[in-house]
């Protein structure tokens, strides 16, 4: 049997409580004296918001009534305080504590508490087409009871298309094309973690994200470990979330994506490691290997900057087979200041 996820009342506050002590976040935005429980909630991470960032989320909170903003901004601004307040919408300071994986963690933490069901996650750059919301709940009512991720269909608005699924089934990973026309749930190696529902039956299996990989393949280590315990991931070709990946540049068939230098030690590293982490899957790391060597290519023919981000890739290649997790600038704070400049 499925089941509608109702929404709560449209223009109902959600109030934030008390954080939990001892871990580094400062909890702003309403008073509460209770917890109302709620049946999804959004969890939004700013970092550094713009104006069109903010009138963003003042759009998404009258799409989804249950929104927390997680401000991951290491210097806050206290405009988006007021801002937010403005709106009666629930705020969340966490000073990029464990990166986007920490930011993800405390808004979960937040809709956790009030025995939410489902949560969504999203950051400031994606754009969510129209019907989201709708096509989401109505693929997620058709799991209700069992736990599950279900991310969106992913189009590359500097590439013109749609990203591939992951076959789980397939011996070596086979990349599933995703249409316009497509519709229904297409089971997924990993999704992306922009604009994917968890239930909270999946999340209390799973556990946290990973605040060690700060960055980058925190969903695909997720995914990953959800499998392992049990927990599929679809994709759901009804919904449509538009995202832009780094700077990227066409080359004929081929294409640079122009990362920075720390973004690339992040992406090596936690790559190797969240492949590495799971043996079962014999042909992920070999796979993921093919993968690295092709960006570093691509970096070395086409991109500025290539010594740095070759060296990048190499010390995050180093980092992630040994295990050697973390922050960039507590683990390489010479290096991260350079890279951080370029």
């Amino acid at each position: 049997m499925t089941r509608a996820w109702p929404r709560p009342a449209a223009g109902e506050p959600v109030a934030a409580g008390v954080g939990a002590a001892g871990q580094g976040e400062e909890w702003a935005g309403l008073a509460a004296d209770r917890m109302e429980p709620v049946a999804y909630g959004l969890i939004l991470v700013l970092y550094r918001p713009q104006h069109e960032h903010l009138k963003h989320l003042l759009t998404l909170s009258a799409q989804c009534p249950c929104l927390v903003v997680v401000d991951n901004t290491e210097a806050p601004d206290p405009g988006v305080a007021v801002r937010l307040e403005q709106a009666r919408i629930p705020l969340l300071r966490n000073f990029n504590q464990g990166g986007l994986a920490g930011a993800y963690n405390r808004g979960a933490d937040w809709l956790q508490a009030r025995s939410c069901e489902l949560m969504f996650l999203l950051d400031q750059d994606s754009v969510l087409r129209e019907g989201f919301f709708e096509a989401m709940l109505g693929a997620c009512a058709a799991l209700h009871g069992t736990p599950f991720i279900v991310g969106p269909k992913i189009y590359e608005t500097q590439l013109d298309r749609y990203m591939p699924a992951l076959d789980p089934a397939a011996a070596w990973p086979r990349p599933v094309a995703l249409t316009e026309s497509q519709s229904g749930l297409v089971p997924s190696l990993c999704v992306i973690s922009s604009g994917s529902a968890i239930s909270m039956a999946a999340w209390q299996r799973m556990g946290r994200f990973r605040e060690d990989y700060f960055i980058e393949y925190i969903d695909v280590e997720y995914a990953l470990r959800g499998w392992h315990l049990g927990v599929p991931a679809y994709v759901n070709t009804a919904a449509v979330l538009e995202q832009k990946a780094g700077a990227i540049v066409r080359h004929g068939r081929h294409y640079s994506t122009h990362h920075p230098a720390w973004r690339r030690y992040y992406m090596a590293r936690n790559a190797v490691h969240a492949l590495r982490c799971y043996p079962r899957r014999h042909s992920l790391l070999p796979a993921g290997l093919l993968l690295l060597c092709y960006q570093a290519l691509g970096v070395a023919c086409f991109e500025t900057g290539r010594c740095q981000k070759l060296l990048a890739l190499l010390i995050g290649l180093s980092d992630g087979l040994r295990g050697r997790l973390g922050r960039l600038e507590d683990r390489h704070p010479v290096l991260a200041a350079r890279w951080r400049r370029v």
